[in-house]
């Protein structure tokens, strides 16, 4: 009886071990590819692919709706895809109804070994665009994405002279239109349809979406909002010079670090850089003039630091000039007000000193010991000696101080009404 039961026992455990060994090779794999293609979105794929690898997923569907965004960034996932492929990983894109595959997420849609399309989705163009770039480096990356495309095209029997005209001639294809070309494998209403036809109905799924650090990364490699960031947290710092809330440094500061970080992982524009370090000089010399000019021109460079900051980076689609209109105004609206409140501030410190004897001018004392001409008042809290310029004021008169001399406050009797 002791062999059998042996024998069952380790007949149970052969038979629980392997479904888990059979579902990690079972596993979908779903990347909800809802986003702009930039460093989140790299982080997201990295992260989805390395999952797929170390469970032996069936294959990866990436439900797809992107506008585009950055090539470096289309790159780096399309370097995942392959390294799904060569790991024996299918990676499959489903562009939803109404969603887009435009610009850099064509690319990557047509880097996956099939792609469904839902009604009333495009894919493309595909035309790539330097920022601020010449010419020559406009035909140089236009040459090399075109390759790109059409290699593609080719690995996986696609139509190569209409995937050339996405690049070429910035040209978007309806789902049906795609598919007559033959550029996808098919038309599918609804995501539930596209998994039939993929063979991958019914089988476990595991989702996949940008994390918080993805959205973080992605908000930070966006040259606009480092531009914003710098130029931000070099105005707080600069307001607390003049007015200390400590608040303001320390936001400022945490503005500062971000805009300086997300430059950083972007190769961000040198002159942009030395814009907006002009910018801060401005900045520095309105503090010591206080007149509200110096901070206008500040912005002004600074926006143009934000709009360079971005040059030379290679994006598909073509960047919309509308958010640099609205920064521009917001900005302008934002020196006007900071000009204002700076000039403030120094007609304030001007009239009032903040410490010392100057601080006193302007203020009412009460006399605590007889002026004859001189003798003792107590102002703020404080006793001082003090004198008038020949009257005599009687203890428990007030009086207001109109200056100083050494140490001694020179005063007046304080006139009533």
């Amino acid at each position: 009886m002791i062999k059998p039961t042996l024998a069952l026992i380790f007949l149970v455990l052969l038979l629980s071990a392997m479904p888990a060994h059979s579902q990690q090779g079972h596993v979908v794999v779903v990347i909800n590819f809802h986003y702009t293609v930039d460093l989140g979105a790299s982080s997201l794929f990295r992260s989805a692919v390395n999952y797929a690898i170390q469970n032996r997923a069936k294959t990866i569907l990436i439900i797809m709706n992107s506008p585009g965004g950055y090539i470096s960034d289309m790159l780096n996932i399309i370097s995942y895809i392959r390294e799904a492929n060569q790991s024996g990983i299918p990676v499959y894109t489903y562009v939803i109804p109404d969603g887009l595959a435009a610009s850099a997420a064509s690319y990557i849609a047509m880097a996956t070994n099939m792609i469904i399309m839902g009604p009333g989705s495009e894919i493309g163009p595909s035309t790539p665009i330097v920022v601020g770039g010449t010419q020559l480096e406009q035909n140089h990356t236009e040459s090399a994405m075109l390759s790109l495309m059409q290699s593609e095209a080719q690995e996986w029997g696609r139509n190569v002279t209409a995937a050339s005209v996405m690049v070429l001639y910035d040209k978007a294809y309806s789902a049906q239109q795609a598919y007559n070309v033959g550029l996808i494998n098919g038309l599918a209403s609804n995501l539930t349809q596209a998994e039939n036809m993929l063979g991958i109905s019914g089988f476990p799924q595991v989702y996949f979406s940008e994390s918080y650090y993805d959205q973080f990364l992605s908000v930070i490699s966006n040259p606009t909002v480092d531009g914003l960031l710098i130029l931000l947290g070099m105005v707080l710092i600069a307001l607390d010079v003049l007015h200390p809330t400590f608040l303001m440094s320390v936001l400022g500061g945490i503005a500062l670090l971000m805009g300086l970080v997300g430059a950083e992982l972007i190769g961000a524009s040198v002159l942009g850089l030395i814009l907006l370090a002009v910018s801060a000089v401005l900045l520095v010399m309105e503090i010591k003039t206080g007149h509200g000019i110096s901070l206008i021109a500040s912005v002004l460079v600074g926006l143009a630091g934000i709009y360079l900051l971005g040059e030379g980076i290679q994006v598909s689609p073509q960047p919309s000039y509308l958010e640099y209109y609205i920064i521009a105004v917001a900005l302008v609206a934002f020196a006007v007000f900071a000009a204002i409140y700076i000039r403030s501030l120094w007609k304030y410190k001007r009239k009032y000193p903040f410490t010392g004897k100057e601080s006193l001018i302007g203020k009412t004392g009460v006399v605590v010991k007889e002026l004859n001409p001189c003798g003792e008042i107590k102002v703020e809290g404080f006793i001082w000696k003090a004198c008038t310029k020949g009257e005599k004021v009687k203890k428990g008169e007030e009086v207001t101080v109109i200056g100083y001399k050494g140490l001694s406050m020179i005063v007046e009797k304080k006139t009533k009404g």
